[in-house]
C-alpha cells in the first residue's frame, strides 16, 4: 500500500488517552481508596555493604494500628530475572544502601511509618565497592562470596570469586593485524556514573489474596505479566490465580520493568491474612531504593588508515550493575552486540563486563545501555578526527554501516534491518548549517560550536517474546481492540488502532482500545520496553485483521451469493468489488446472519492474532556471533552551544535529530517521542548523577539535590525522520521510542570539547566537570 493509498497511518491523529488526561480524570495505581486499606512501609538500610548483626522489632510492635512486621526469616529466598542472586528482603547482609530490610503493615501509612522508624538493626560494616573498576581489581572485596552457586535462569556468564555477573565477548576479524594497517590509533577512557529515571510517578503496588487463592495485583508497572509469571515462581502460586492488574503507568522509561515492590507487597498482604496492602515509594526510597540506570567505565581503542578508514577497535566496557545482577547483565550483552556504533569496522575485540558494585542495583533505562557506550564510541571518533586533522561530520559519513556490512556479532546487514545512515548525515548537516562554522569566536569570551554523534541499537528480546490481540464488535459496528501493553504516555495504544483502522479501512473514533491491562484477560505482551510495542504487537494486531476480514467475508459470501475472493471490507460494510453499493453492514453479520424466516447462520465473529519473535539466537560466548534483534534503527544528533571560555558555562541553543523511522505512523506522537528522548538526554549530559560518598551512600536522593532539566532550560529541538521501510514491521515503522536519548551526551560532549579545547570523557558535563577537567590538562 503506497503512501497515497493510506488514510490514517502517517497522519497525526490525537491520542486514545488524551481526554481523560488533560482534564484530570485519568486513574493511576495509587489512586485507589478503601477504608478496609492497609499500608506499607519500608525499613531500608544506611549502610551500603554490612553483616546484619540483628533486626529489633519489640518497639515497632507496640506502635498502634501495626498489623504485621515481615523481615527475611518470612520469605522464601532469592529471586532474580536473568540470575537468581537477590533476596526479596535483605538476609544476613546488606549491599546497598537503601536495601529493604523489612515491610511494618499497618491501619494508616502514619502509623506504618513510625513503627518503621523504632526498628532497630544492628550492623557490622564491610568494605565498599564504589565503582566499577575497583570491583574488578584482584583483592576486591566479594559482594557476593557465593555467587557461582545462583542458579542461571538464561544465557549469562558470571564469573565465581570475582564481581563479574557477565561476560560477553565480540571478537569480529582479526585484531592482531589490524593494528598494523593503522595509520593513526586514539585511545581513551570514559566514565558515566549511575542515575535513575525520576518518573513522574513513583513506584508503587497494591496487593490482596482472596478466599479462594486468587493473588490480585495492582501495579505500576511495564511487565505485568512477567509480574505474574515470577510471583507464581517464587510462591509456588498457580499462574493463572496470580491476577496482576496495571492502569495508566505515570512514567516509567524502563525503571518499572523490574520486579521489585510487587513481591514484598504479596509477602505483606500474606502476613496480614490476605487482606490489601498498598507500598508507595517515597521520592526518597524512588530514588536510592529502587533499580537505577547502569553506570559505565570504558576504555576505547580506534586505527585507522590516513585517509581515515577506521580499521580496527577494541573495546572493553565496564558496567556498574550494582548489588545484584537482574537487568544488568542482560544491558550488557545489549552493548556489546552494538559496541562499536553504527560503523563499517571489520575487525572488533570487545569485552563487556558486568559488575556487583555496592550501589543501587540497576534494571533497564531508556536506551538500554547505548547512551552510556555512544558518549564513549563518539567522543573517541571526533578525537580521531582531530588527529587525523578531518572533519568529524565527514569521517562518519565515511565509516557509516550500509546493507552489505555485517554488526558486531556478524549479522549480514540489508537495508530492511540497518536503514541508511549517510542519508541521516548528510540532512543533519543541513539542518544544524555545519557548514556555517563548526566553531566561531562571537567576542567578550563567547564561542559558538557544534558538536556530532552518530547511534544505532537494536532491541534486546528474549528469542521467543510474544504479543497477542483480539478483535471483537459491539452491536453498533464499534469495535474493540484487546491488547497487552501497558500505556507509559507515549501513545502506543493510538498508534496501534491507527495500525488496525487502516487495514480495515475503518474509522478511527470507532475503535475502542482497552488501556488498562489485566493478565486474567488481555492476551500476553512479553514486555512494554525495548520500543517493541508497535513491531511486535502491531503484527499481532495487523494478523487479527486478517482473521477478522477473513470472517466477514466467508458469512458475507454465502449471504451475497459470491465468492469470499470476490468482497473486501470497508468503512462498516462487506461490499462487492465490482459493486459496492452490493453490501452488507457489518452489524448485520457480526453477532451471525439472520434471514428473514428466522434461519440464522454464523455466530460471533472474532479477530485473533498473535506473533512471536522468528531468527533471533543467543550470542556464541566465545565470539559473540548471533542475532540479536529483528533489525537498528539508527540516526544523527548534533548540538549547538554558546560557551564562555572564561567561567566555563554555556547554554544549549539548538539540538537536532535525524533519524530512519522506517514509517512515521503518527508524525506528531514521534516527533513529541523523539524530543522528549532528547530532553533527557540533555538532563543526563548536564546535570544527572547520583552522589555517592566514599562509603557508598548516595548523597543527592531528592529532587532538591537530583536535579533535571527543568521546563524553559530547554534549547531548540529539531526532528525530521527518513524513510527507509522495514519489511517485516507493520507498515514498515521502524522502532524509536528510546532512540532520541542515545546520541545526546556524546554530541553535547563533542560540542563542549570543540569548545573548551579539552577533552571532555566524564559525565555529566557541568561547568565544574570542564573547568577542572581544563585545569588538569594544563597541569
Amino acid at each position: 500500500m503506497t503512501a497515497e493509498e493510506m488514510t490514517i497511518i502517517g497522519k497525526s491523529v490525537n491520542r486514545k488517552d488524551a481526554p481523560e488526561k488533560v482534564r484530570g480524570a485519568a486513574k493511576y495505581t495509587t489512586d485507589y481508596i478503601a477504608p478496609d486499606l492497609l499500608h506499607a512501609k519500608l525499613v531500608t538500610s544506611t549502610y551500603a555493604h554490612a553483616k546484619i548483626k540483628s533486626i529489633n522489632t519489640n518497639e515497632a510492635q507496640k506502635v498502634p494500628g501495626v498489623q504485621a512486621i515481615v523481615t527475611a526469616e518470612y520469605c522464601p529466598g532469592i529471586v532474580g530475572v536473568i540470575l537468581e542472586d537477590q533476596p526479596m528482603l535483605a538476609k544476613d547482609k546488606v549491599r546497598y544502601h537503601g536495601e529493604p530490610i523489612a515491610v511494618v503493615v499497618a491501619n494508616s501509612e502514619y502509623e506504618a511509618k513510625k513503627a518503621a522508624e523504632l526498628i532497630q538493626v544492628e550492623y557490622e560494616p564491610l568494605p565498599v565497592v564504589n565503582s566499577p573498576g575497583e570491583a574488578i581489581k584482584p583483592n576486591a572485596p566479594l559482594i557476593h562470596e557465593n555467587h557461582g552457586d545462583y542458579r542461571r535462569l538464561k544465557h549469562v556468564f558470571p564469573e565465581p570469586g570475582t564481581n563479574i555477573s557477565n561476560h560477553v565477548k565480540i571478537r569480529k576479524g582479526d585484531i592482531g593485524k589490524a593494528w598494523a594497517q593503522c595509520d593513526v590509533i586514539v585511545e581513551d577512557s570514559f566514565s558515566i556514573p549511575q542515575s535513575d529515571h525520576a518518573a513522574l510517578e513513583p513506584r508503587n503496588s497494591r496487593c490482596e489474596i482472596k478466599p479462594d487463592g486468587r493473588v490480585i495485583i495492582y501495579t505500576s508497572s511495564q511487565s505485568p505479566f512477567i509480574v505474574r509469571k515470577l510471583i507464581s515462581r517464587y510462591f509456588n502460586l498457580d499462574e493463572g490465580k496470580v491476577i496482576v492488574n496495571t492502569p495508566l503507568v505515570g512514567g516509567a522509561f524502563g525503571g518499572k520493568a523490574a520486579v521489585h515492590l510487587e513481591f514484598l507487597v504479596y509477602m505483606a498482604s500474606y502476613a496480614v491474612g490476605g487482606r490489601m496492602v498498598k507500598l508507595v515509594n517515597t521520592r526518597e526510597e524512588d530514588l536510592i531504593g529502587s533499580p537505577c540506570k547502569i553506570g559505565l567505565e570504558a576504555k576505547v581503542k580506534l586505527g585507522s588508515t590516513k585517509d581515515g578508514i577506521i580499521k580496527a577497535a577494541e573495546i572493553t566496557y565496564l558496567v556498574d550493575g550494582g548489588a545484584y545482577s537482574n537487568m544488568g547483565v542482560a544491558i550488557t550483552k545489549s552493548i556489546a552486540t552494538d559496541c562499536t556504533g553504527p560503523y563499517k569496522i571489520e575487525n572488533v575485540f570487545c569485552d563487556a563486563i558486568c559488575v556487583y558494585t555496592n550501589h543501587p542495583f540497576t534494571t533497564s533505562f531508556r536506551g538500554f545501555g547505548h547512551m552510556e557506550y555512544t558518549f564513549a564510541i563518539e567522543r573517541t571518533i571526533d578525537m580521531l578526527a582531530r588527529k587525523l586533522k578531518h572533519d568529524p561530520l565527514e569521517l562518519r559519513i565515511k565509516n557509516a554501516i550500509a546493507p552489505g556490512d555485517t554488526s558486531p556479532s556478524l549479522v549480514g546487514l540489508t537495508p530492511s534491518n540497518i536503514g541508511n545512515l549517510k542519508e541521516c548525515l548528510n540532512q543533519i548537516k543541513k539542518l544544524i548549517n555545519w557548514d556555517g562554522g563548526r566553531k566561531v569566536d562571537m567576542g567578550n569570551g563567547k564561542i559558538r560550536t557544534k558538536g556530532i554523534s552518530c547511534f544505532w541499537k537494536t532491541p534486546s528480546t528474549p528469542t521467543d517474546a510474544v504479543s497477542g490481540a483480539v478483535i471483537t464488535f459491539n452491536p453498533d459496528g464499534s469495535i474493540n481492540l484487546n491488547i497487552g501493553p501497558v500505556e507509559l504516555g507515549v501513545g502506543s495504544k493510538t498508534v496501534l488502532a491507527q495500525i488496525l483502522a487502516e487495514r480495515l479501512k475503518w474509522d478511527i473514533n470507532k475503535i475502542h482500545v482497552t488501556m488498562e491491562v489485566n493478565t486474567e484477560l488481555n492476551p500476553v505482551h512479553w514486555k512494554t520496553v525495548a520500543s517493541m510495542t508497535i513491531y511486535m504487537v502491531g503484527r499481532a494486531v495487523l494478523e487479527a485483521a486478517e482473521d477478522l476480514i477473513s470472517q466477514l467475508k466467508s458469512i458475507g459470501s454465502i449471504v451475497l451469493r459470491c465468492s469470499p475472493t470476490d468482497l473486501d471490507v470497508a468503512d462498516g460494510k462487506v461490499f462487492l468489488k465490482e459493486d459496492p453499493n452490493q453490501h452488507l453492514d457489518v452489524t448485520e453479520v457480526v453477532y451471525g446472519y439472520k434471514y428473514d424466516n428466522g434461519n440464522s447462520i454464523g455466530g460471533q465473529i472474532m479477530g485473533r492474532g498473535t506473533f512471536i519473535m522468528k531468527h533471533l539466537t543467543t550470542l556464541d560466548h566465545d565470539g559473540g556471533k548471533g542475532v540479536p534483534g529483528p533489525g537498528w534503527t539508527l540516526g544523527a544528533q548534533a548540538v549547538e552551544v554558546e560557551f564562555d571560555a572564561k567561567y566555563c558555562t554555556y547554554n544549549i541553543l539548538k539540538a537536532v535529530t535525524v533519524l530512519d523511522a522506517g514509517k512515521v505512523l503518527n508524525p506528531k506522537t514521534a516527533e513529541g517521542v523523539v524530543k522528549g528522548g532528547m530532553s533527557m538526554g540533555l538532563s543526563f549530559a548536564t546535570r544527572e548523577y547520583f552522589d555517592f560518598d566514599i562509603q557508598g551512600k548516595v548523597l543527592n536522593h531528592n529532587l532538591r539535590t537530583y536535579k533535571i532539566m527543568r521546563f524553559g532550560e530547554n534549547p531548540q529541538y529539531i526532528v525530521n525522520f527518513i524513510e527507509t521501510p522495514q519489511i517485516d514491521a507493520p507498515y514498515g515503522a521502524r522502532a524509536f521510542g528510546e532512540h532520541g536519548i542515545i546520541g545526546m551526551p556524546a554530541a553535547l560532549g563533542n560540542s563542549l570539547a570543540a569548545a573548551s579545547d579539552t577533552d571532555l570523557n566524564k559525565l555529566p558535563l557541568s561547568p565544574e566537570t570542564i573547568w577542572k577537567t581544563r585545569k588538569e590538562a594544563a597541569q
